[in-house]
């Protein structure tokens, strides 16, 4: 059977689980965002604030996923949580470092003004400095989406949801009838996923950001 005769048999199979990875993606996304935005926003005015953050969330990236999982597995289980846990985790670098950047090239000129004609601190913070450092914190995301779409095939270790049941199922049957075609599908879906996903955030850029601040 070649491969596009097996996704053909295996569609009503394959798109619950490209839904289900594509889901994971973007929640674990979405929580990673506001954590890390939250931390960017907490410590970019601190220069060692702002450098031990961006330490922490380096290291998280040198851990290996499978070591990650493995140590969180005996905590939190198999399945949803220790996927999350390990997404979100993965997901903060690139936002935080973006929130920061963004953050801290927000003109001071233009601070000053907004104070001087009565602004106070958090209405600078929301109504200027956050919206000028939105290209920087949405392609932040946008890295991160990208990011955890490879890394939550992983997470099929963990009994976790997603393609990566299908790479895993597929490597571990090697050798055997159709073994390459199930890990190839369970990639290449991934792949289009990212795609897709990528897709949507040009389109969010598009209509979020100004075109005075795109230009």
């Amino acid at each position: 059977m070649n491969l596009w005769d097996f996704i053909v048999q295996r569609w009503d199979r394959l798109l619950p689980e490209a839904a289900l990875h594509a889901s994971a993606v973007i929640q674990c996304t979405a929580i990673a965002a506001v954590a890390g935005v939250a931390l960017g926003v907490a410590v970019y005015r601190s220069p060692a604030g702002s450098a031990i953050a961006t330490a922490l969330t380096s290291a998280i990236l040198t851990v290996p996923s499978f070591a990650l999982l493995g140590l969180l597995i005996p905590v939190l289980g198999l399945g949803v949580a220790p996927t999350v846990v390990a997404l979100v985790l993965y997901a903060l670098l690139p936002i935080v470092r973006n929130t920061i950047v963004g953050l801290s090239g927000v003109d001071s000129a233009i601070t000053d003004a907004a104070r001087g004609i009565g602004m106070n601190r958090l209405r600078v913070l929301t109504r200027i400095e956050l919206r000028l450092a939105w290209p920087a914190i949405l392609t932040g995301i946008r890295v991160s989406t990208q990011l955890l779409m490879g890394i939550a095939a992983i997470a099929a270790y963990a009994k976790g949801p997603g393609l990566g049941t299908e790479i895993f199922s597929g490597l571990t049957r090697a050798g055997s009838a159709n073994a390459t075609n199930q890990a190839l599908a369970g990639t290449l879906g991934i792949v289009v996923l990212a795609l897709l996903v990528d897709g949507v955030f040009v389109l969010v850029g598009r209509l979020t950001v100004s075109r005075g601040i795109r230009d």
